[in-house]
């Protein structure tokens, strides 16, 4: 059988973070250089993000009653939305999570697809399937919510919801409030409360599978919020929305029979909203909600977990000029020799022919990484537990390195996540020390996701962990 790997949990050049540098500016500038004129839609619209994610206005006007979605690019980057003058918002911008299919009697085909993520946040994991393949899919993004499998609590094996996805604060486990083989749990916490770097919501788990053949699929987990920024050298006037909620996940409709009966998804996290400008005004709305769990008509013991809030952050700045930092990076180049395509789109991106031999070599190339460290390889499945391995070390230079892994893909769909750690100069963790609690940084890593944007974190000499905002990597990225 054909095997697919999804580059969507994969490579990602620079981590995405911004912040304000102050040194000799007056006012504040927010970096856009006007090049694509006002942005001033009269009716709903869905822009098409660029591949960087990037919009240079010169002003933004969102009438009431106008909503404003974006369609992911293909590195599903966060929204960046500049503007050189004001910004007004008395109608919506909607960044969230997408909501996963209902399921269950009077449903046809396979409806265990999740909620996709909203731009720059992360997809849910897919519902398990009736009888076999009964465990369901994680969600994806740091703070993930686990697939259920089948626990023989009830019904000789009850199927298990989905947890809900993490972010501000953890995901919700399923109802049945037990676990089997740590399935099923909410997604932790994760990033920063100043928003950098800049990242979405994590996606639910799927809900497990009935135990007859005559049940349907489970449910997919909610897409996790979106991400989005907004900087403005003006006013920003808020009398409307910014939204980036997660996903709910989808119902289960049944009938009464237990044994034909499967399980809900988690919903996903909510996203991040990012707002900096010299003045803010406004009683407008922002809205970084987790997505609500799905019913199950036979017991609600069957259904998911809720997602957990994301978070927001409004600055106001009255000098400086918004950075956006570039990091070390990290990606994966090819797969059992196939190439990773320069802009993969998410899906199908390589295609392993059915006598490709397991294990499959897995090729990673690096920038801005001392050479010697490993790669962490992780494959999550369309179904079922994950794996990880380790590469052999990284050769090259700190400029430009490579090194490889094998790993056995199954056949169906497969998301790869990659990510690297490496020890830093003592006088470079003393001076990381202020971002971390003024405790030394010892290591550094990065994890490159494609599903979403790559992510920094510092690792004190006694093992704390604290995610890394952009200043921290400028000052990694400078040397000093």
């Amino acid at each position: 059988m054909t095997r697919i790997v999804n580059l969507r949990a994969i490579a990602a050049g620079a981590l995405f973070s911004a912040a304000a540098s102050l040194a000799g500016a007056t006012g504040f500038n927010s970096g856009s250089t006007g090049a694509d004129g006002p942005f001033s839609p009269t009716a709903n619209t869905t822009v098409t993000l660029p591949p960087s994610g990037i919009f240079n206005y010169t002003t933004i006007d969102i009438p009431a009653g106008v909503t404003v979605t974006f369609a992911r690019n293909p590195t599903n980057t966060p929204v960046v939305l500049l503007a050189t003058g004001n910004v007004n918002i008395a109608g919506a911008i909607d960044v969230s999570g997408g909501v996963s299919l209902t399921s269950g009697f009077g449903t046809t085909g396979d409806r265990s697809l999740p909620g996709l993520g909203g731009p720059g946040g992360y997809d849910g994991g897919r519902g398990g399937a009736p009888e076999v393949n009964r465990r369901a899919g994680n969600g994806l993004g740091p703070g993930a919510g686990g697939g259920g499998d089948a626990v023989a609590t009830c019904c000789s094996a009850g199927p298990q919801g989905g947890g809900g996805g993490g972010y501000g604060l953890a995901g919700a486990a399923n109802l049945w409030g037990v676990t089997a083989g740590n399935t099923g749990l909410g997604g932790g916490v994760y990033g920063s409360n100043l928003l950098t770097p800049l990242v979405g919501g994590s996606g639910g788990g799927g809900g497990a599978g009935a135990a007859a053949l005559d049940g349907f699929y489970g449910t997919g987990g909610g897409g996790g919020g979106g991400a989005i920024l907004i900087a403005v050298s003006g006013t920003v006037t808020l009398t409307g929305s910014i939204l980036a909620n997660g996903g709910n996940s989808g119902n289960y409709l049944n009938t009464g029979i237990a044994t034909q009966t499967s399980a809900t998804g988690g919903a996903g996290s909510g996203g991040a909203i990012r707002i900096v400008a010299s003045n803010f005004t406004g009683s407008g709305t922002l809205s970084v909600n987790g997505g609500t769990k799905g019913t199950n008509g036979f017991s609600s013991s069957f259904a998911g977990g809720n997602g957990g809030r994301g978070r927001t952050s409004t600055e106001i700045v009255t000098t400086g000029t918004l950075a956006l930092a570039g990091l070390p990076a990290l990606a994966i180049t090819s797969v059992a020799g196939v190439a990773a395509p320069a802009a993969p789109s998410g899906v199908g991106d390589v295609v392993l022919a059915a006598g490709t031999a397991n294990p499959a070599t897995v090729v990673f190339a690096t920038t801005g990484i001392p050479v010697g460290n490993t790669v962490s390889l992780t494959l999550t499945p369309q179904r079922g537990a994950a794996t990880t391995v380790t590469s052999a070390p990284l050769a090259g230079t700190v400029g430009a390195a490579s090194a490889s892994a094998s790993i056995d893909i199954p056949s169906g769909p497969s998301t790869l996540i990659a990510r690297t750690s490496y020890t830093i100069t003592v006088a470079m963790g003393e001076s990381l020390s202020r971002f971390a609690n003024n405790e030394r940084v010892e290591r550094i890593e990065i994890s490159a996701t494609y599903g979403g944007p790559s992510q920094a974190k510092l690792i004190t000499v006694s093992g704390k962990v604290f995610d890394a905002p952009a200043e921290a990597m400028r000052i990694v990225a400078l040397g000093r």
